[in-house]
C-alpha cells in the first residue's frame, strides 16, 4: 500500500494494487465500512439492508483478489489511523475500451461524512487513473434520488445519460441509474 497525502487530522490516502498489499486488518475494515454504509441505506453495492457481513467480506475478497496495477486498484482514506472510506477503480484491458476506467463502491464511514473524504477519494482516483494507469476518462453509475449527481457534478463529472427506473429498491421506489463521466482527466 502506497501513501500519497498526510498531515495531522487530515485524511491519508493510499492505494492497493495487488492482493498481497492488503493486510487482514485492512480487509476487515473495508468490509466493516461497506456493511455500515449499506446498512444505513448507502448506494454502495448492497441495496437491501441489513446486509450479511459474511457476504460483504466475500465481495471484498473478490475485489482484492482481482487487483493488479494495470486493471484494478482500491483507493483508501484513513483518518487518525482508522479507515474513513474507500473506492474501487477498475479498467477493462480490452483494447477497444482500455482507455477508460470505472469507479465502484465509493463510500465513507458515517461518522466522518461532511469532511471532504469522499471528494478526496474521488480526486485521488482521478490522479491515479490519469498518471499511473494512463486512462483518459472515468465513468460511474450512481443511484438517482440520493443527491449523488450533485456531489459528482461539484467534482467535475457530468451526466452522460440515465436508465429510467432501472433500480427497484422497494415496491413503488424505482430509481434511475445515472451514468456519469469525467473527461478529460
Amino acid at each position: 500500500m502506497t501513501a500519497t497525502t498526510t498531515s495531522e487530522n487530515t485524511p491519508l490516502y493510499s492505494q492497493l494494487d495487488s492482493p498481497d498489499t492488503a493486510s487482514e486488518a485492512l480487509l476487515q475494515a473495508l468490509a466493516e465500512c461497506w456493511t455500515e454504509v449499506s446498512d444505513a441505506g448507502g448506494a454502495a453495492g448492497f441495496p437491501f439492508p441489513p446486509v450479511d457481513p459474511s457476504e460483504v467480506a466475500a465481495a471484498v475478497d473478490r475485489i482484492v483478489t482481482a487487483l493488479t496495477p494495470a486493471t484494478g486498484r482500491i483507493v483508501v482514506a484513513t483518518l487518525d489511523g482508522a479507515l474513513a472510506g474507500w473506492l474501487h477503480l477498475r479498467r477493462d484491458p480490452h483494447p477497444l475500451v482500455s482507455h477508460w476506467g470505472t469507479l465502484h463502491h465509493v463510500q465513507t464511514r458515517l461518522g466522518v461524512r461532511g469532511r471532504g473524504i469522499g471528494a478526496g477519494l474521488v480526486g485521488q482516483a482521478r490522479v491515479i487513473a490519469r498518471d499511473e494507469m494512463g486512462l483518459e476518462q472515468l465513468r460511474l453509475a450512481a443511484r438517482g434520488g440520493e443527491g449523488l449527481e450533485e456531489f459528482y457534478g461539484r467534482l467535475g463529472w457530468r451526466e452522460a445519460g440515465r436508465w429510467p427506473n432501472a433500480l427497484r429498491l422497494a415496491p413503488g421506489d424505482d430509481r434511475d441509474e445515472v451514468l456519469m463521466v469525467l473527461s478529460p482527466l
